[in-house]
């Protein structure tokens, strides 16, 4: 932290203690990105921003509140101290309010490697945004583009409090993707590739991503309605992602200290498939969502959330761990206008044994979904509805295009009947092979 941005935190602690203030936290976030438009061989948009942001949380007793600053300067934060501890003041109390003590906070922290300080510059983004759009509109059968894109990140967190605790970290990130249309008797399909990493010679070739667009385009021309009943359904390593989520939020601490998720109850029992493990790990270097704190400033470690099958632990920050009587998990997660609360790093589904062909090849009559529209989920009850895209399995082989579907069931038979291949991207933050689910109710529309 540069000696500006330090004293800007100790100024904004100091405040608060003066303004009557128990105890304090303060956040700051900083950064720049430069994105890149493309469309048709021409640029149609640079934008570059640079962002200074702040968070101010106050405790006066059991009575809290949040302050998110755009700008700050020294001269104005006595008043905004006193403005946060007056609104804390006039807050109800809230008796799971609490900020770590000075024994909890994280002391060792790790290097993760997770900025890249390259400066790729708006000539080469715009580079890489032509040469993934040329590459798709080059392909035969390509009659339009949506456009190509690229952009890079720079960004730095700190969180400092009176509990002592001072330090944060620099991130970094670098993406291009491009989306491109086909047609065929009149009926429009399209699709996109992409590629992004923390740093950017992780990178794929920007004309490889161009032709795989293309060709995932040309793949859904003619696409037909999905045959209806029930039927295995195999989800893509581009939206398996999402069943991952739904793990994450149906075990996160705030919602069982609520009672609102329909795994409350199911703590050290079996809830899915023994072939499924599901791994926090914020400390993957190079990861998307790596991170050598969390959000309440405690140290973080990797969780393994379930264990061949069975569920081991929730998803806890200060606040949900004392809801619940327990200890946190170190998932807090901070925004600076709200309170921390409990998520995600970088959360990994592991592999399984067999390759996605593999997973496929016993497959009768089945559903391979490689786009999800729209959203009927409840956390709650478990029950799950979704708008699907993709292609129909028909013996044990990947056939005709399928458009307009709706797959349904109850996240408890999904994760009961998931097995996971081997092919997990992992250059995101949710790092999850395709999946088989071996029954779900599979509708045409």
């Amino acid at each position: 932290m540069t000696q500006h941005k330090a004293d800007l935190m100790d100024a904004l602690l100091s405040g608060a203690k003066k303004a009557g203030a128990d105890a304090a936290d303060a956040a700051l976030a900083t950064g720049d990105s430069t994105s890149i438009s493309v469309r048709l061989g021409k640029t149609e948009s640079v934008e570059r921003s640079e962002d200074f942001a702040a968070g101010l949380r106050v405790f006066v007793g059991q009575r809290v509140a949040t302050l998110s600053l755009g700008q700050l300067n020294h001269d104005d934060i006595p008043q905004l101290a006193e403005r946060a501890v007056a609104m804390a003041k006039a807050s109800p109390e809230d008796p799971f309010a609490v900020l770590a003590s000075e024994g909890q906070v994280a002391k060792d922290l790790p290097e993760l490697d997770m900025c890249d300080e390259t400066d790729l510059g708006t000539e080469r983004l715009t580079e890489m945004a032509y040469q993934a759009e040329a590459a798709a509109r080059d392909t035969k059968g390509i009659s339009n583009s949506e456009g190509g894109s690229a952009s890079q990140s720079h960004s730095e967190v700190y969180i400092a409090g009176t509990h002592g605790f001072s330090a944060g970290y620099k991130r970094s990130g670098f993406g291009f993707s491009c989306v491109v249309l086909a047609e065929q008797d009149g009926q429009m399909q399209r699709d996109y590739d992409y590629s992004s990493a923390v740093y950017a010679e992780d990178l794929k070739d920007p004309v490889e991503i161009g032709q795989s667009a293309a060709k995932r385009t040309l793949a859904r021309l003619g696409a037909q309605k999905a045959k209806t009943g029930s039927f295995p359904v195999v989800y893509d390593n581009r939206v398996s992602r999402s069943l991952a989520g739904h793990f994450a939020s149906a075990i996160n601490g705030a919602s069982i200290a609520r009672g609102t998720s329909f795994l409350k109850d199911e703590m050290g029992k079996v809830i899915a498939n023994k072939t499924i493990s599901l791994i926090d790990d914020p400390l993957r270097p190079r990861g998307a969502g790596s991170r050598s704190f969390d959000g309440d400033a405690l140290p973080v470690s990797r969780t393994e959330l379930i264990k061949d099958g069975v569920l081991n632990s929730w998803l806890l920050d200060l606040s949900s761990a004392k809801q619940l009587g327990l200890a946190p998990t170190g998932h807090a997660r901070r925004s600076l206008a709200n309170p921390p609360s409990p998520g995600t790093s970088n959360l990994i589904l592991a592999n399984g044994d067999m390759s996605l062909a593999e997973l496929i090849k016993d497959i009768e009559q089945g559903f391979f979904v490689t786009e999800l529209m729209g959203s009927s989920v409840s956390l709650i009850t478990g029950d799950y509805s979704r708008g699907a895209g993709g292609f129909w399995i028909e013996n044990g082989e990947i056939t005709w295009p399928v458009g307009e579907a709706t797959i349904a069931g109850n996240l408890k038979d999904i994760f009961m009947g998931m097995v996971p291949a081997n092919d997990p991207d992992l250059t995101s933050s949710s790092i999850v092979p395709s999946i088989l689910v071996e029954q779900m109710t599979v509708a045409g529309s």
